[in-house]
């Protein structure tokens, strides 16, 4: 078991839902990023998950769009990244995963990626451009170094091409809420519990954690008693970020505070 299939273990043994916070390394630059980390984990983040900025973020809605260029303009690239993320697992022993698209594993090389997730401490990748009938190299580069390869499903997942992902899965499921890109959103989707039931017929143990629109303590309450294990949150997180950029420590009180708030929700 590596560090994400402990965190669920644990969160089970104590009957409770977890709260995954993402953000984007590097947003505004790389030291407030640290800082920024260290304010969500403060908060009560259950798992950390960092994108690691793309140029062409096909799935991600305007703020975290904003927030990857925020990241490239200051500099970041993928030997920056874990670089941060070293430093981050230095100081902190909670699960850490990387989002990123395909292209920058590509052209790492896709053995050194994984080799370097493992050597800095990165627990789980998160591909969205990357489907699971093309991803089986990658898969068996991230068993070698015990990382978990981890599968997005969407309303508008095919029954065979769920079935495929839920014999693959591994870590978690990442569980698309809603049709589209990331992004605040006011109320869930409609489709959440139907995708719920779909993949829990299929598969009973595989964690299930549920993102995009998940906006406010309530979504994440709703999403915890409707069946998920946890509940993802991104841009709720980074919207603060954007909003106090230029005031640092009004930022941090309110990351901290806003994690705070999302994992109490859990309960």
């Amino acid at each position: 078991m590596n560090r994400i299939d402990k965190k669920f273990a644990e969160l089970r043994k104590r009957n409770e839902k977890g709260f995954i916070g993402f953000i984007t390394a590097g947003d505004p630059d790389f030291n407030i990023s640290m800082e920024i980390a260290d304010s969500v984990i403060k908060g009560g983040v259950d798992i950390l998950e960092f994108g690691l900025p793309f140029s062409d973020p096909i799935a991600d809605g305007p703020v975290i769009q904003k927030a990857s260029q925020r990241s490239l303009n200051a500099g970041m690239n993928s030997d920056k990244f874990f670089e941060f993320v070293g430093k981050i697992r230095e100081k902190h022993s909670l699960p850490l995963v990387c989002m990123t698209y395909y292209n920058l594993v590509l052209h790492r090389g896709l053995q050194k990626f994984a080799l370097d997730c493992k050597k800095f401490g990165v627990d789980g990748l998160i591909i969205p451009d990357l489907p699971i009938e093309e991803s089986r190299e990658l898969m068996n580069a991230c068993s070698k170094n015990d990382v978990r390869l981890i599968f997005l499903v969407a309303p508008t997942t095919t029954e065979k091409r769920l079935k495929a992902i839920l014999e693959s899965a591994k870590g978690f499921v990442y569980v698309v809420s809603l049709r589209g890109i990331t992004g605040v959103r006011k109320q869930l989707s409609a489709d959440l519990k139907p995708l719920l039931a779909r993949i829990r017929k299929l598969n009973k143990k595989i964690p299930l954690a549920v993102g995009f629109g998940v906006s406010t303590a309530e979504h994440v309450k709703q999403i915890t008693e409707s069946g998920a294990d946890a509940a993802i949150v991104g841009s709720a997180l980074i919207k603060v970020i954007e909003e106090n950029l230029g005031q640092k420590e009004v930022m941090l009180k309110k990351l901290e505070k806003l994690a705070k708030d999302m994992k109490e929700s859990t309960a």
